[in-house]
């Protein structure tokens, strides 16, 4: 009796082991074709509705200078149920701000600036959901050296604050000698 019951264990053990393998095998398929469509070089070609798929056309279209599909595939991510490639979307979007600005660099302020500021908005945006990404800040903290922000009530200079009521004690005033 014993012994049946612990061949039961065993292959109950078993079965579910090699449930576990058959589920990671599958994964591992799918992994390999994502890989195989990526490393296509037509963005055509790439399935749309893979989102690792959308990730690399929009790296892509980032790498080949098409900034704006670049933005609008990224800004697409940024709205997917998948959180790693929402966070990485994010920071390539910024990426790609900030590369578009220094490519027009600050004598075209028109253009620069506001490259700047969307570039900070999307690290910003980053790091209210992943605060532990060091990328995200040091490239924030560029892009705040670039630009700076001044705090307006920092800059206006009033002088010292107004002086508070004064009041007199009301204890008797007994004179102690010090030792």
């Amino acid at each position: 009796m014993k012994r049946n019951h612990v061949h039961a264990v065993f292959a109950a053990g078993t079965l579910v082991l090699a449930a576990l393998a058959a589920h990671q095998a599958a994964k591992l398929h799918q992994a390999r074709t994502v890989n195989t469509m990526i490393v296509s070089t037509d963005l055509a070609t790439l399935d749309s509705a893979l989102p690792e798929a959308r990730f690399a056309k929009a790296t892509g279209l980032a790498t080949e200078g098409r900034y704006d599909e670049a933005v609008a595939a990224y800004k697409d991510l940024t709205q997917s149920r998948r959180r790693d490639l929402e966070l990485a979307a994010q920071f390539n979007l910024g990426n790609l701000h900030l590369l578009e600005a220094l490519k027009h660099g600050p004598e075209s302020e028109a253009r620069w600036l506001p490259m700047i500021e969307l570039a900070k908005q999307s690290y910003r945006t980053l790091l209210r959901q992943n605060p532990s990404d060091w990328d995200a800040r040091y490239n924030l903290e560029r892009t705040l050296r670039l630009a700076p922000e001044f705090d307006e009530t920092a800059t206006t200079d009033e002088g010292p604050p107004p002086d508070s009521e004064r009041t007199t004690s009301t204890i008797s005033s007994t004179r102690m000698e010090l030792p």
